[in-house]
């Protein structure tokens, strides 16, 4: 197959095709019983490229079965992360194990009980879909027959069995993502790794991957993501770890997030007076003003839908629940990044 070239989830140069992976012996992993210990460590991880600290000094833990998110805005440093704990690049600083395993030491096995999701399609255009799977599978040296019977039991998983015999140039985006994710999970993994799995896909095959990752978090598969997606990470994950500039800012599921910074309702306003204005900054609470737009985040909300319609009934205003995505903007900026 083509040499990826970004995150690969290939076993790479240093996992001799003789390597074994578990043979796959169900649809997905069944964990029996609990495992008391971390699934993933890393403490103080560092990447540096010259005088650019991609990555500063991030620890964090993830339990067997846990999903975790890592969110942040473009350059944060979330794919150097993955990166340095799917052992595909080296950590300059710190240390980090999957399963107990080493990432610099024993790269070779951590390999083999991760499956990989990278951001880029990098799919063979030369094989069909599942010559696709057929030829991946033969990195883990999986036996033949038994990976061509794992290779249709993922399609039928993901809904491709019907374009096995597809070229991959005949797949829509969200067919290309369903592939990878199979592709992903023919080594039966342990830890399951999505870099931004379902960046540019419509509703209908978002919702579908989601489908799927649930589906795998029921049989105890561990999954570390990379999201853009806030809704995505309040739909699928039990903890989220928020990251700009290389470093943690904060962690914690995400409905304690969003209690935790924002409250619970945010009063978002358009066309306002500075009447308007000087009667919110009367209540307690924080006021965001960001172009014509103003956004109240109040202590206590039992009453604001009242407080406004008798002060102010005509102005235009929308109350809804705070989200995790104004979490993620009060702690990063509302400032495009490249």
């Amino acid at each position: 197959m083509r040499p990826a070239d970004s995150l690969d989830d290939r076993p790479g140069p240093d996992s001799p095709d003789s390597a074994r992976a578990p043979r796959p012996r169900d649809k997905m992993r069944v964990v029996s019983a609990p495992d008391r210990n971390p699934a993933i460590i890393a403490r103080d991880l560092a990447k540096t490229y010259g005088a650019v600290e991609a990555v500063r000094g991030v620890s964090f833990e993830v339990a067997p079965g846990e999903v975790v998110g890592f969110l942040g805005p473009n350059g944060a440093g979330k794919t150097t992360t993955v990166r340095m704990i799917s052992c595909f690049l080296p950590p300059t600083a710190g240390a980090a194990s999957v399963y107990g395993l080493d990432v610099r030491s024993r790269p070779r096995e951590v390999k083999q009980m991760l499956g990989i999701c990278p951001q880029e399609d990098n799919l063979d255009p030369d094989f069909n879909v599942l010559k696709n799977l057929l030829v991946y599978g033969r990195y883990f040296g999986i036996p033949g027959r038994e990976l061509r019977v794992r290779a249709e039991e993922l399609l039928e998983l993901v809904q491709l069995s019907d374009r096995k015999k597809s070229a991959i140039g005949e797949l829509s985006g969200g067919m290309k993502r369903r592939l990878i994710l199979a592709r992903a999970l023919l080594n039966n993994p342990r830890v399951l790794i999505l870099d931004e799995p379902t960046t540019g896909l419509d509703p209908q095959a978002r919702h579908a991957i989601w489908t799927r990752i649930r589906a795998l978090r029921a049989t105890g598969v561990t999954v570390l993501l990379t999201t853009h997606y806030m809704e995505e990470a309040a739909q699928l994950c039990d903890r989220v770890i928020v990251i700009d500039n290389g470093q943690v800012l904060l962690e914690g599921s995400p409905q304690s997030l969003v209690d935790q910074e924002v409250g619970r309702t945010v009063v978002e306003a358009w066309n306002f007076d500075k009447a308007f204005e000087e009667f919110l900054r009367g209540i307690p609470g924080r006021i965001e003003l960001v172009g014509d737009r103003l956004y109240f985040y109040p202590r206590e909300a039992d009453h604001m839908e009242r407080l406004l319609n008798e002060r102010f009934p005509h102005q235009e205003r929308l109350i809804r629940r705070a989200t995790l995505e104004d979490v993620f903007l009060k702690l990063t900026g509302r400032a495009l990044r490249d």
